[in-house]
């Protein structure tokens, strides 16, 4: 299997982050609030959720330790519109990029505490990339429940 190297899974973590903010930029207050149809909450959780998954890994790494607080959050209340996540998403962005942008190779091979278990840095990007894009497809079906196609 030829797996990413973390450069690239960098750029794509990023290029889900960069699709969400996109997304959600504008949706109405009035629609935030709808559930998603498989449960998972509200779509301003949602959106808020996936941009502090990748908060998340980053401060995740900086102390070896990655915590899966991040599922059961929810959106503070100054997060009311599509506007303001999407303003929170282009900062959680530029932390990532500043993140990477200083990150060694060093850094993707040490071992960083998981609810899972202690994975390597890299595989801890690879399972981020992966649920971000999950997060990703639930927001879409969130604002497909509101007649907004993405």
């Amino acid at each position: 299997m030829n797996r990413l190297d973390p450069a690239a899974l960098g750029r794509s973590l990023d290029d889900v982050l960069a699709a969400a903010e996109l997304m959600i930029r504008d949706v109405p207050e009035a629609e935030m609030d709808v559930l998603a149809p498989d449960g998972s909450g509200r779509l301003r959780d949602i959106a808020f959720r996936l941009f502090r998954l990748g908060l998340g890994y980053a401060d995740g790494m900086d102390v070896a330790r990655l915590s899966d607080d991040w599922r059961h959050e929810t959106a503070p209340d100054d997060l009311r519109d599509g506007a303001s996540v999407a303003r929170y998403a282009a900062l959680v962005r530029g932390r990532l990029a500043g993140w990477f942008e200083g990150a060694s190779p060093r850094e993707f091979t040490r071992t960083i505490a998981t609810p899972d278990g202690p994975r390597s840095g890299r595989d801890v990007l690879e399972r981020v990339c992966a649920e971000a894009g999950t997060q990703l497809a639930c927001l879409r079906a969130a604002r497909e429940r509101i007649g907004q196609a993405s």
